[in-house]
C-alpha cells in the first residue's frame, strides 16, 4: 500500500524524521518496501496563467504565449498541444532550475524570443506524463510557488503488508499503528451523520446472506458530476497510485484509502426494480468497467438488479450501470463480503483490484455505515446533491461474532522473557482499539475490535504486546536445553545400514506421499477402510496409506512409462492402519523388483527375476542384525494383492512381521504391467546384542543329509527341527539341493542339507558326530515321516 507521509501526519505526527518513522513502521511488522519523493528538486517554478496563445509565425507546432506570474507578463514559446488562453500551468521563470540541474535562460525559438518555460509533469519529476502541460485548477492562485501550492515537499511510503494485516490497508490503520508505537495522539477524521433531505430509498434483497451479511446503500439525487475534484484529493489519490476519474469515483476511492472500506457508485437511473445480491446464474453476462466481458461461474457473487448483473461483488463494477457524464442521481454501495466468497474470484478473471485486495483479506464488518456517511459528506461538499436516508440490510447470523480473549500478565512474561508493567499492557492494547476488562490482578478479558481478524487466542495478544512494546527492547538470551543423547537399543538395525545394503544390491530409494488414491488402495486391500483426509490436496490423494506397496507400485508404473525396463525400488515410512484402539502408525520397509535379473550387457543373460531373487535380497536384510536364525518363512493364506502360489509370510520368534511374493496376476493386468512384479513389506528388522564368542581352533566336521518328505513340508520346518535337535555344536546348516522327479514318489520331494559341527574346546569324535546325526534322522522321521534318500 502506498500513501502520502503528509496525509499520515495529519492523523498522527510523531516527533520523528521520515527515516525514523519508516524504520519504526518496519519494526512494528509492517515492512516498508520503499520511500520516494513526490517530485524531483526544482526551484523558482510558480503557478502561471496563459493570457493568450497565438500561432508561431514560422513553426506549425509552436505557440507564442503571453504568461502572467501575478506580477508581470512574459512572452513564452511553447510546443505543448494543450497550451491555450485561460489555462493555469507551472511556469519556470528565467533563472529557475529544473530537475537534472537544467537552468532556464532567455532563448530564441525560430526567431521569436522566449522568457521562461511552461512545464509538463515529467519535466518537474512529478510523473512520466509528457503529453502536454500540467493543468492546474482554475482556482490556483497565480504567482504562488508551485512546491508550496501542491505540497510537493512530501514523500510516498510503500508498505508491504502480510495477508493477515488487512486492518492496515488504510490511513486509519497505519495511523493507529504509528500512534501505538510512538505513544502519540491519533486524530481520526470526524465522521458525522449526514441528515437526509429526501426520503428516497432503493430496495435491496440479500439472496446470499452468507456471502454478503451486510449491505448498506444510500440514494443521492441531483449531483453535479462535472464538478472538479479538489486538488488536495487528486494529489492524495495520485500519491497512493490512483488516478483521478470523476468526483464520485474519486470520493469512493478516497474513502477506501482513508478508512479501508471499498465502495461503489451506481447510476441510479440505470437500476431496475431493486438491488439483488446473489450468486451467478446460467446465462449471466457482464461487461466490466475495463471493457472486459465476462460470464461468471455459479460460485461468483454478483450485485445485480431485477434485470441483469451490475457488478462482480467485491471486485469491479459493470460498465452499463457506472457513473458517467450524464449521471444526475447515484446509489452509493458499501458492503461487507465474506472473505472466503471473494478469495480468488478476481484472479479467475485475470484481475486484481484495490477492492478485491481488501475484501479477500477482510474488511471491518462494522465500517459500512461510517464509510457511507463520510462519502456522502465529501460528495455533497464537491458535487452538491440531496441525500436520502442510509439503508442497512444485514443477516446477524452470518456476521462475524465478537472475539473475547483472556490475557494473563504471567503468560506475557513467560513468552516474552520480560515483565511489562500492567499499566503499559493496558495502554498498548487500548491504543490498538481493544477493550479491557480487569478480572483480577494481572488478568484481563480483552474484547478484540472488529477490524482485527488475526487475533483469536491469548498468544496473539502476547505477540501484539511484543511487537508494540518493541522487539529491540526484549532481552536477548541463549536458549537452554538438555543435550543428553537419545538412547538407542544395541539390538536396533539402523535404517542407514538397510539403505546402504539395498543400494549396494542395485536398489533405488523412493519417497512417496503418505496419502494415495482410494481406488488404488481398494485394489490392494479391498476389505481395509483407510483413514480419509478431511481436506485433501486432490481426489487421488485423499486416503492415508495402510501399506507402502500401492505407492511403490505406482512409482514402478511411472518408471515403466518412461522406458525403464529394469526397476529395483525400496521405501521406508509410516503406514496408518485403523484399529479398535485408534489409529495405529507402523514404521515399515518395502521393496520391489521387476525386469531382468542382470543389467543389460554382452556378458549377462536376459532371464527375468523370480521369487527367489527377491527372497535372497530380503534374507540379506534379515541377516544384518546377526540373528537370521530367528526369522523363518512360512506358507501364506490368501492375500488379495499377492500371487497365491508365489508368496510367503515372514515370522520372527513366531510373530508375523512381513510378507513377500509376486503381485497378483489380475492386479498386474489391471495396472497394465506386462511382466511379473515381486515385492515385500516388513517391519524394520531388529537384531541381537553383539557378544564375544571365542573362536574355536579345532576343525569343523560336515555331514550331508538327503531326506525324502511329503511335498507340502517346507525346508524351513526341517531346518528348525534340525537346529533344535543338533544342539549348540551346530555351526552352520545349509539347504543345497531340492529334487522331484524320476525315482521319487510324485507326491514327495528330496531335500539335501549340509550340517557343519564344531566344538569350541576340542576335536569332535566320530562317535559324537554319528550320535548327533542319528538323533537328527530319528527326529525327522518321527516329525515329518522323512526317509533317507539312498
Amino acid at each position: 500500500m502506498k500513501f502520502s507521509e503528509q496525509w499520515l501526519r495529519q492523523w498522527v505526527d510523531p516527533q520523528a524524521t521520515t527515516e525514523e518513522l519508516t524504520h519504526q513502521i518496519t519494526m512494528a511488522g509492517l515492512e516498508v518496501d520503499g520511500v520516494e519523493t513526490v517530485a524531483s528538486e526544482f526551484s523558482d517554478v510558480v503557478v502561471g496563467e496563459i493570457l493568450s496563445a497565438e500561432q508561431h509565425p514560422d513553426a506549425d507546432k509552436l505557440r507564442v504565449c503571453r504568461v502572467s506570474d501575478g506580477d508581470a507578463e512574459f512572452q513564452v514559446v511553447c510546443g505543448a498541444p494543450n497550451a491555450r488562453a485561460g489555462l493555469k500551468a507551472p511556469f519556470a521563470r528565467v533563472g529557475a532550475v529544473l530537475p537534472g540541474d537544467f537552468k532556464i535562460k532567455k532563448a530564441k525559438l525560430r526567431g521569436v524570443e522566449s522568457f521562461g518555460m511552461l512545464c509538463a509533469e515529467d519535466e518537474l519529476g512529478i510523473s512520466d506524463d509528457h503529453e502536454g502541460l500540467m493543468e492546474l485548477s482554475a482556482e490556483a492562485p497565480v504567482g504562488v510557488d508551485l512546491r508550496t501550492y501542491l505540497s510537493l515537499d512530501d514523500r510516498i511510503i510503500d508498505v508491504d503488508l502480510t495477508p493477515n494485516r488487512a486492518d492496515c490497508l488504510s490511513i486509519a490503520g497505519i495511523a493507529r499503528e504509528v500512534g501505538v508505537n510512538y505513544r502519540a495522539q491519533v486524530n481520526p477524521v470526524e465522521v458525522a451523520p449526514v441528515a437526509a433531505t429526501i426520503e428516497d430509498c432503493f430496495p435491496v434483497q440479500l439472496e446470499a446472506p452468507a456471502d454478503c451479511p451486510r449491505y448498506v446503500g444510500r440514494v443521492i439525487r441531483n449531483v453535479d458530476v462535472s464538478a472538479a475534484t479538489p486538488l488536495w484529493m487528486v494529489e492524495r489519490l495520485r500519491r497512493s497510485g490512483i488516478r483521478s476519474i470523476d468526483p464520485i469515483v474519486d470520493v469512493t476511492n478516497y474513502v477506501m484509502l482513508e478508512l479501508g472500506q471499498p465502495m461503489h457508485g451506481f447510476d441510479l437511473n440505470q437500476l431496475q426494480g431493486s438491488i439483488v445480491v446473489r450468486r451467478a446464474r446460467a446465462g449471466d453476462r457482464l461487461t466490466l468497467l475495463d471493457g472486459q466481458e465476462v460470464e461468471p461461474a455459479a460460485d461468483v457473487l454478483l450485485i445485480a438488479d431485477e434485470q441483469r448483473p451490475l457488478a462482480l461483488a467485491g471486485v469491479m463494477g459493470g460498465e452499463a450501470s457506472g457513473v458517467s457524464e450524464s449521471t444526475r442521481d447515484i446509489f452509493l454501495e458499501s458492503a461487507y463480503f465474506n472473505p472466503i466468497s471473494i478469495a480468488g474470484k478476481a484472479r479467475s478473471f485475470g484481475l486484481h483490484t484495490d477492492s478485491s485486495h481488501r475484501f479477500e483479506r477482510g474488511v471491518d464488518h462494522q465500517l459500512q455505515v461510517a464509510a457511507t456517511e463520510r462519502a456522502t459528506a465529501l460528495i455533497m461538499e464537491i458535487c452538491g446533491g440531496e441525500p436520502g436516508p442510509v439503508s442497512e440490510h444485514a443477516s446477524a447470523t452470518h456476521l462475524p461474532v465478537e472475539v473475547v480473549v483472556d490475557l494473563r500478565a504471567q503468560k506475557v512474561t513467560d513468552l516474552l522473557g520480560i515483565e511489562i508493567p500492567n499499566a503499559e499492557i493496558e495502554e498498548l492494547l487500548t491504543r490498538l482499539g481493544m477493550q479491557l476488562e480487569a478480572q483480577a490482578e494481572g488478568c484481563w478479558r480483552v474484547r478484540v475490535p472488529s477490524y482485527r481478524f488475526d487475533i483469536e487466542i491469548e498468544v496473539d495478544l502476547v505477540e501484539e504486546l511484543g511487537r508494540t512494546y518493541g522487539y529491540n527492547r526484549l532481552p536477548s538470551s541463549a536458549p537452554q536445553m538438555s543435550l543428553s543423547m537419545k538412547p538407542r537399543a544395541e539390538s536396533a538395525v539402523g535404517l542407514g545400514a538397510i539403505r546402504r545394503t539395498l543400494v549396494a544390491q542395485g536398489f533405488r530409494e523412493a519417497i512417496n506421499y503418505s496419502f494415495i488414491d482410494p481406488k488404488l488402495q481398494a485394489l490392494f486391500e479391498p476389505e481395509q477402510s483407510p483413514v480419509m483426509l478431511a481436506n485433501p490436496i486432490s481426489a487421488d490423494m485423499s486416503a492415508m496409506r495402510t501399506s507402502l506397496l500401492p505407492g511403490l507400485v505406482k512409482t514402478l508404473q511411472y518408471n515403466l512409462n518412461r522406458q525403464q525396463n529394469r526397476v529395483r525400488l525400496f521405501e521406508s515410512g509410516l503406514t496408518f492402519v485403523p484399529a479398535q484402539e485408534g489409529l495405529r502408525q507402523e514404521l515399515k520397509l518395502a521393496g520391489l523388483i521387476y525386469g531382468s535379473r542382470e543389467p543389460e550387457g554382452w556378458t549377462g543373460d536376459r532371464e527375468r527375476v523370480d521369487f527367489f531373487d527377491l527372497k535372497g535380497h530380503l534374507e540379506s536384510l534379515l541377516a544384518l542384525g546377526g540373528n537370521r536364525a530367528d526369522y523363518r518363512f512360512g506358507a501364506l493364506q490368501s492375500v488379495p494383492y499377492l500371487h497365491p502360489g508365489q508368496c510367503a509370510s515372514v515370522h520372527k520368534s513366531g510373530d508375523l512381521v512381513g510378507l513377500v511374493g509376486a503381485l497378483h496376476p489380475e492386479l498386474q493386468s489391471k495396472l497394465d504391467i506386462d511382466a511379473p512384479v515381486y515385492l515385500f513389506e516388513i517391519s524394520i528388522p531388529t537384531g541381537r546384542v553383539a557378544k564375544f564368542e571365542e573362536l574355536s581352533k579345532y576343525p569343523e566336521v560336515r555331514r550331508d543329509l538327503a531326506v525324502v518328505v511329503d511335498e507340502g513340508v517346507s525346508a524351513e520346518d526341517l531346518k528348525t527341527l534340525i537346529r533344535e535337535v543338533a544342539g549348540e555344536w551346530l555351526r552352520n546348516l545349509r539347504l543345497f539341493d531340492v529334487y522331484q522327479g524320476k525315482g521319487i514318489d510324485p507326491h514327495r520331494k528330496s531335500l539335501a542339507l549340509g550340517l557343519t559341527l564344531q566344538h569350541p574346546s576340542r576335536t569332535l569324535t566320530d562317535d559324537e558326530v554319528n550320535e548327533i546325526f542319528a538323533k537328527v534322522v530319528s527326529a525327522l522321521k518321527e516329525r515329518f515321516d522323512a526317509t533317507l534318500r539312498m
